[in-house]
């Protein structure tokens, strides 16, 4: 096996990477239905390998506390989410106008539990940013989530909450900027059309592109207003690679080999080719090794299109208005992360009227220096949503009424891991 290429001991400066990883063990029961595609079951696949490989002990392991109304409704639409909250297998018939009009049917299936599954894995997208915005991990992994399809006001691709766009808006609170890479096979339209008009998030996908779903992610989109450039596409780039690893992510044995194996990269330890014992080691048979043997499809791609490509992007790039330097400055203090009142404990109310996720408690406290007032604001204010509404794609900093101007720190007060 070949090693080294791929793997990290360390980070650039020398410095080990901690790595807070987000799994329920009830992920894997959501069933879409039979002859779907998209199985959840990979999930628990992908945790029954890391167990076994002895990677789980390496990281901070974490159950996501599920997503609420208001949490998802950062950037869906309220009565999208209710939606989404109360239909079930049995009631759909009796709601097939806003079956249509939220885009759920055959695709995105009603199934039981859906609207847990949705809260599951939005949690531990949210969870995981909250952790980076805290400094407490360095890498955070969500296997369950990723689901970038999903729109505003509908469901997409086997897609209903975007999770990646809620992790993004809870960076926003702490960074100025993010950068988002999507290497799925199909373009990342969802995340690409929610920060469509802002220069605070870059997207970058690279995907199949042509007659293929979901249709969109041609070199030409590139933003739009303050976000023109802000949007890289590359289209028909490595389709082989992604072969290799199964495609869109339907077959699910070699998924699971592929995210245990990048989970390996980000803790910077080499994982042994061959499988241990486990109790799915059956699907990875006959061979039952973590690796994939390389595909034979040809791959159309000539280099003087690639290279058409890379020289069109690089030059989009080189447009980008040069960010002004900051003068030095006093840095704001960093949230404080008090201490849970175990006397005034409420398990049912594990996250607080502002934070969208618990942190650990047995972190030392940072001092803060300053009193300040957190105000939420009411998405519905017409204040909040003053101004022209920019034309073009639909954009979190207009359309979708959420602002990702710099935001303040949400001042967490709640029940801690």
């Amino acid at each position: 096996m070949e090693t080294g290429g791929n793997s990290l001991p360390s980070g650039a400066d020398g410095v080990k990477r901690k790595v807070c990883y987000f799994y329920d063990p009830e992920v894997g029961n959501y069933y879409y239905g039979q002859g779907h595609p998209m199985k959840p079951h990979r999930i628990r696949m992908t945790h029954a390998l890391l167990a076994h490989y002895g990677l789980l002990q390496h990281m901070q392991v974490h159950k996501p506390f599920p997503a609420r109304d208001r949490d998802l409704c950062r950037f869906h639409a309220d009565d999208y989410v209710n939606f989404l909250r109360t239909v079930t297998p049995e009631t759909q018939q009796d709601q097939l106008r806003q079956l249509k009009r939220f885009n759920v049917g055959e695709d995105c299936p009603v199934f039981d539990g859906l609207y847990s599954f949705c809260q599951t894995y939005a949690g531990g997208s949210v969870g995981g940013a909250v952790k980076l915005n805290h400094g407490l991990c360095d890498i955070a992994i969500n296997w369950a989530g990723g689901l970038h399809h999903a729109k505003k006001c509908e469901a997409s691709g086997f897609c209903y909450v975007n999770d990646i766009v809620l992790a993004i808006l809870e960076l926003l609170k702490q960074h100025q900027r993010v950068l988002y890479v999507d290497i799925d096979i199909h373009h990342g339209d969802g995340v690409e059309e929610a920060f469509y008009t802002t220069d605070r998030v870059m997207t970058v996908s690279f995907h199949k592109f042509g007659d293929y779903f979901p249709g969109t992610g041609d070199i030409r989109d590139i933003g739009y207003s303050k976000g023109k450039y802000y949007s890289l596409n590359f289209f028909n780039v490595g389709l082989t690679l992604y072969l290799e690893i199964g495609g869109g992510g339907y077959t699910i044995r070699n998924v699971a080999r592929c995210w245990c194996y990048e989970t390996g990269v980000a803790l910077g330890m080499e994982v042994n080719d061959k499988m241990p014992q486990h109790e799915y080691y059956e699907y990875f048979g006959p061979d039952y090794t973590l690796h994939v043997a390389p595909s034979n499809m040809e791959n159309k791609n000539s280099c003087q299109l690639l290279e058409e490509i890379r020289n069109k992007l690089l030059d989009n790039l080189s447009k980008l208005q040069h960010s002004p330097s900051v003068q030095f400055q006093e840095r704001p203090p960093d949230t404080e992360l008090p201490e849970a009142d175990e006397d005034q404990d409420n398990g049912d109310e594990r996250w607080d009227s502002d934070s969208d996720m618990d942190v650990d408690e047995d972190r030392k406290l940072i001092p803060s220096r300053v009193k300040r007032e957190v105000v939420e604001t009411d998405m519905k204010d017409p204040e909040v949503q003053k101004g022209p509404v920019e034309q073009g794609r639909g954009s979190v900093t207009d359309e979708t009424g959420v602002d990702v101007s710099p935001m303040p720190i949400d001042e967490p007060t709640v029940k801690v891991e």
